[in-house]
């Protein structure tokens, strides 16, 4: 996928005013709880239209620390659009348009393995096990052209050292690896599915990080998941309910704006990692 020039449509500000913050270098997917970009100075309101469809909301850019940033919420800024319906080639398509390298994405999640992962704290996932069951457009190639991008490390290694260093000096509590389960969702889990994700030793489970990193991948910007568990699943002692989420969201949410806000000025201007050449392995 090459980038494409953004066809975008400013709210209540003029094209000029916008074009100031272009191409823009980092994106946030805000997730559950998640939808206010209060980190940004100056920010700027834009409706882009992508090939796939209407993004899940307005994107906002702005800046953060000197540095050019968009926000956008995955489930839409009043939490309307449920996780198997959200448009994700439109959201990441969205951000390579406008110029993004690199996407932070922090998502609401359970805790597969209560005794070491508590609610409250952070995993920066390191692997992702899909469960959507192919209900959901999962790449770019349709025909054509054709790739075969590498998977086996969904994430940046670059993106998640400078998040886990961050977060380490800033006294959060986090888990450096782990294993992302994504089910399809709506629904949570059952005890029998809860139960044998945990038994595989996987750490947390949640609705959105596939096939978001996978068409990341494709889109070559590099991308780290910041897993924050609200709940330790169904089989603990209250089964998990969509009420408890999102208390346990808005009690966490500082810490994630304020780990954000670090980490987006450490991210060096340019790119070592593979992951802006992934394509070059991947096209017959």
């Amino acid at each position: 996928m090459t980038r494409k020039e953004a066809v975008f449509v400013p709210i209540g500000v003029s094209k000029e005013e916008v074009e100031e913050f272009l191409p823009v270098e980092i994106g946030i997917l805000g997730g559950t709880g998640n939808y206010d970009p209060a980190i940004f100075e100056k920010p700027k309101e834009i409706k882009v239209y992508t090939p796939y469809g209407a993004p899940s909301d307005n994107v906002i850019i702005g800046l953060v620390k000197g540095r050019k940033v968009a926000f956008l919420a995955r489930h839409g800024r009043h939490h309307s659009i449920p996780p198997h319906q959200i448009n994700y080639r439109a959201n990441i398509w969205a951000f390579k348009s406008l110029g993004v390298t690199r996407i932070f994405s922090p998502a609401a999640c359970g805790s597969l393995q209560p005794e070491t992962i508590k609610p409250g704290e952070f995993v920066i996932a390191t692997q992702i096990f899909d469960r959507t069951f192919g209900q959901r457009k999962d790449t770019f190639f349709e025909g054509g052209v054709v790739g075969h991008v590498e998977f086996a490390d969904p994430f940046c290694p670059e993106l998640r050292k400078i998040v886990i260093d961050t977060a380490h000096e800033l006294g959060l509590k986090i888990h450096e690896e782990g294993t992302y389960v994504c089910i399809n969702g709506p629904r949570f889990s059952t005890r029998a599915e809860s139960l044998f994700y945990k038994s595989q030793g996987f750490s947390v489970v949640g609705m959105t990080c596939y096939p978001e990193c996978a068409l990341a991948k494709e889109a070559e910007i590099c991308m780290v998941n910041i897993s924050m568990p609200t709940d330790v699943d169904v089989y603990g002692i209250v089964p998990v309910n969509a009420a408890a989420v999102a208390k346990s969201m808005r009690e966490n949410i500082a810490n994630v704006r304020k780990l954000l806000y670090t980490a987006i000025e450490r991210v060096p201007k340019e790119r070592k990692c593979k992951c802006s050449r992934v394509l070059d392995l991947a096209l017959y």
